[in-house]
């Protein structure tokens, strides 16, 4: 599927590509798909391409001087791309813990949405999440997929404390708080799993078009998998999928 793709200038030394304004798996194969065909053509004047929910920012060396001409090599590349390519992705099986403890709005939630803290626990976890794009902080993975009964608005005054690992639902959307930060989402467990090491390459394991699975686990199970993350021998569970 071809979508009608808008470009126009983004500062001096940038195009920004736009597609229709929602959040849409097929949108999101369409951006992964076009940046890599421009990777791959390796045009020496780009330095750098970045992407949101419907956006593709790219960035050149210096001053884009001959923009419409630009514009017509990025169409030419676009119409060129197999629409079939698979795209390889990994599922990302993260553990959660979603005790009391950890998942300080839980009760306030399943009192305004009348469902049980075990049926939020249940209906979240089921779920599988793609990620569509990382940003906000470093190792913030914006997720898709969440299940409709659990939208929740965000608070109108956010905290000034999250704890790293904070697993919390704002709006359409649930998430993973990467690293101790203010935040005005919804705190519904926590997981011991890092998901921004600036010491590891990659520093976040997970990419856009990856899928992440919330795996629910007891506060002992909880401690035991940070022990094993603080020493740096946990391996957290994936496998490869094809889209």
């Amino acid at each position: 599927m071809a979508f009608n793709l808008t470009y126009k200038p983004f500062g001096e030394r940038a195009i920004l590509i736009e597609w229709p304004f929602e959040i849409d798996e097929a949108i999101l194969k369409d951006i992964m798909r076009f940046k890599e065909s421009i990777s791959q053509k390796k045009i020496k004047v780009i330095v750098e391409l970045r992407h949101a929910y419907n956006s593709l920012l790219v960035v050149y060396y210096d001053v884009c001087r001959n923009y419409k001409k630009e514009v017509i090599s990025l169409k030419s590349i676009y119409k060129s791309i197999k629409k079939k390519h698979d795209i390889l992705s990994k599922l990302w099986k993260i553990p959660v813990c979603y005790d009391e403890s950890f998942g300080i709005d839980l009760e306030y939630i399943s009192n305004e949405k009348k469902h049980t803290k075990s049926e939020i626990v249940a209906l979240h976890s089921k779920a599988i999440y793609t990620v569509y794009f990382v940003g906000f902080l470093p190792g913030f993975l914006y997720l898709g997929g969440l299940d409709e009964r659990l939208y929740f608005p965000r608070k109108s005054t956010p905290r000034l404390k999250i704890e790293k690992g904070a697993v919390a639902i704002g709006g359409k959307q649930t998430g993973v708080y990467p690293s101790e930060s203010p935040g005005g989402w919804n705190i519904i467990g926590n997981t011991p799993i890092s998901f921004f090491d600036p010491k590891k390459e990659p520093h976040c394991f997970a990419n856009a078009g990856d899928r992440i699975k919330f795996v629910p686990v007891s506060l002992k199970e909880y401690g035991d998998i940070k022990i094993l993350v603080d020493a740096g021998v946990y391996e957290l569970e994936s496998e490869v999928i094809n889209d």
